[in-house]
């Protein structure tokens, strides 16, 4: 099979770019050229490739695709460990189907957001942490966020997060919202409209 390598920026790559220091960073990266290499992958049938963006990380990591191990899976939510982790536990819970960023988010998708808060709040209680004074839960506004597929960043303890952590997942920031603030927002939507 013929390949050809290409610089593509980090938004061509939906997020599978590496962070430095919050700024990213161009890779070049092998596309397949033959339509053979390109089709969705054989494990996934048409059936479930509703709710399921080929390009999407998460999406694979969910599909089990990219060997990352789950920390809770069920139809509706999973969850896995970041793979920066910016604080002694930070974990990644997404909707087990494809869900765009928060900002495409509306008032029908405010169960799914809480659910994601409930399933990081087991998965820290299962983890030992029963401090919640001491988490933070929230999600990265675009255009700051590096996966387009709505996941919510739970990290405990928070008052052990590095500097740049502090600064990467700010509250009150322009760039991270907490779960809470997304769910005000998303439950004013209807309202104003």
């Amino acid at each position: 099979m013929r390949r050809c390598r290409s610089t593509v920026s980090p938004c061509e790559l939906d997020g599978l770019c590496d962070r430095l220091c919050g700024s990213y960073i161009l890779l070049t990266v092998v596309r397949p050229t033959t339509m053979a290499a390109v089709e969705a992958p054989a494990n996934v049938s048409k059936s479930s490739s509703e709710g399921y963006e080929r390009k999407c990380i998460f999406c694979k990591i969910v599909n089990k695709e990219m060997g990352t191990e789950l920390i809770h899976c069920d139809e509706d939510i999973s969850c896995f460990q970041d793979i920066k982790p910016g604080a002694p536990h930070h974990y990644l819970v997404v909707p087990t189907k494809h869900v765009g960023n928060c900002k495409s988010l509306s008032k029908e998708h405010v169960p799914l957001v809480k659910r994601m808060v409930e399933t990081g709040k087991e998965i820290l209680q299962k983890k030992n942490i029963t401090d919640l004074s001491d988490v933070r839960f929230g999600f990265h506004w675009p255009p700051f966020c590096s996966v387009t597929h709505l996941h919510l960043h739970v990290l405990a303890p928070a008052s052990q997060m590095s500097l740049m952590s502090r600064l990467f997942y700010r509250l009150n920031s322009y760039w991270f919202i907490t779960a809470d603030q997304l769910i005000e927002l998303l439950n004013s939507k209807e309202e104003s409209s």
